[in-house]
């Protein structure tokens, strides 16, 4: 579908501007209420959303067009993305929808929808609620009295999250001598991040745990770990965590503030999985915009990489078709299948740091074996221009790589969530990397042009 309004995690862009509209999210709820009914019988679906103000106005223009076609709706309150898919599961709804805009600034919001088996729905049911939107063929679906659809909202939430967190820690092991810097970005981890740590016997220093509705990633999380870096070195911590918005990414760094992004995670990850000889098929899932050292950390191990379009779903997709238990991009989403449905970033941590104390080392050393590969990026802003094709795009990458002599790595392509072209270049010497990624910038700002 041309110009789809689902990118690559849902529908995203500035709330109260189009397609973020309280009359759009009202479509939506509509919409995708009428997807899940399969039957006669009450259906019910789950929201959750992070700590931006306009979550308030998402979130009842939902209730309404859910419980407009006869569906019940179970209100969680701010929870972590991970949260809400594991709380549907638990309570057997019949989906959940997620209002987020990730590690977007606080003016955008977002919607992301989640299927019964709570994983994130495929681009062909996403297709279908937008074509229900855009015909109207929705609008036949008119329940009353009692048939109409009711909305409560559930006190525990965060509490049962937690605990389910904390089961995917290892049977006995604690966290106690640890000192840990956790920064939430002032979004949707601001209990669970501290609370889990905490009660798992860490020393728990938080940052970003205060949200007022308008400071998410407000220069913290996962996009702004500066912070989070210089207090673990000025508190001589053990190690940082930072998490975004709504919790299924992560970022850590180690006591010299070294930071550790998603492919660093995923190499230590999967690198102790390959030592004890109980990594699927010696292999991890990763987006095309993997660095090359995750390759590279893991080779050594007979390990093996599948690249994927960008996007965690995708990341998750080839996780079940090639039966993989790690998977994740390089901006931290990790997905552990083992655990959960979609990216966790409390259970990657939890993972990490179990490493770590059963293996008695720092979380330096367990990093060692990652180096990354010189790359450079660039953000090309489209400023209302439609987006170049792909197929336009690849002709660049394929003309560059060929003045690399075929040395590099790059990537180009449309962004799914932003209204710009990403642009990233590997290559062993840092400068041809910047100076290709310059050049590339010039040439796709004329395409624009």
């Amino acid at each position: 579908m041309a110009d789809r309004m689902f990118g690559t995690d849902g529908i995203r862009g500035v709330a109260n501007i189009h397609p973020m509209t309280a009359e759009m999210a009202l479509q939506v709820g509509r919409a995708a209420g009428a997807l899940f009914k399969n039957g006669a019988q009450r259906h019910t679906i789950l929201i959750g959303k992070d700590t931006r103000r306009s979550c308030y106005m998402l979130e009842n223009a939902l209730t309404a067009g859910l419980c407009s076609v006869g569906i019940n709706v179970l209100l969680t309150g701010p929870l972590p993305t991970p949260g809400v898919s594991y709380i549907m599961r638990s309570l057997r709804c019949d989906g959940a929808i997620m209002i987020s805009a990730s590690h977007n600034p606080f003016p955008d919001n977002g919607i992301k929808l989640f299927g019964r088996d709570g994983f994130k729905m495929l681009d062909e049911q996403e297709d279908e609620i937008e074509r229900m939107i855009k015909t109207g063929s929705v609008d036949k679906l008119r329940p009353t009295a009692e048939s109409i659809g009711t909305a409560r909202r559930i006190d525990d939430a965060v509490g049962r999250y937690i605990e389910f967190v904390k089961a995917s820690f290892p049977r006995g092991m604690r966290l106690d001598g640890l000192k840990i810097v956790v920064d939430c970005s002032n979004g949707a981890t601001y209990k669970v991040g501290p609370d889990t740590l905490s009660e798992l016997g860490a020393t728990v220093i938080p940052i970003g745990n205060k949200p007022n509705g308008l400071n998410i990633n407000d220069n913290v999380g996962s996009m702004h770990p500066e912070e989070m870096r210089a207090m673990v070195i000025r508190e001589r911590a053990d190690a940082g965590i930072a998490f975004d918005g709504d919790g299924d990414r992560i970022v850590m760094a180690d006591a010299n503030g070294r930071l550790l992004d998603g492919n660093a995670l995923l190499a230590i990850l999967a690198v102790d999985q390959l030592e004890q000889g109980t990594l699927p098929n010696k292999s991890l899932a990763t987006t095309i915009m993997a660095n090359s050292g995750l390759e590279k950390a893991i080779a050594p191990f007979d390990g093996k990489v599948v690249r994927t379009k960008v996007g965690d779903r995708y990341v998750v997709e080839a996780m079940r078709e090639h039966s993989l238990n790690i998977g994740g991009e390089s901006s931290g989403h990790i997905v552990l299948l083992d655990h959960n449905t979609t990216g966790d970033a409390t259970i990657a941590a939890l993972q990490i740091l179990a490493i770590l104390v059963r293996k008695g080392q720092s979380l330096a050393s367990l990093a060692h074996v990652y180096q990354e590969f010189p790359e450079h990026h660039a953000k090309i802003p489209l400023n209302g221009r439609k987006k170049p094709a792909q197929k336009t795009l690849d002709q660049l990458k394929a003309e560059a790589e060929q003045e690399m002599n075929g040395k590099g790595y790059i990537v180009m392509r449309p962004s799914g969530t932003e209204p710009i072209v990403r642009i990233m270049v590997q290559h062993e010497d840092p400068q041809v990397a910047r100076n290709m990624t310059e050049t590339l910038a010039d040439r796709v700002q004329q395409l624009a042009d």
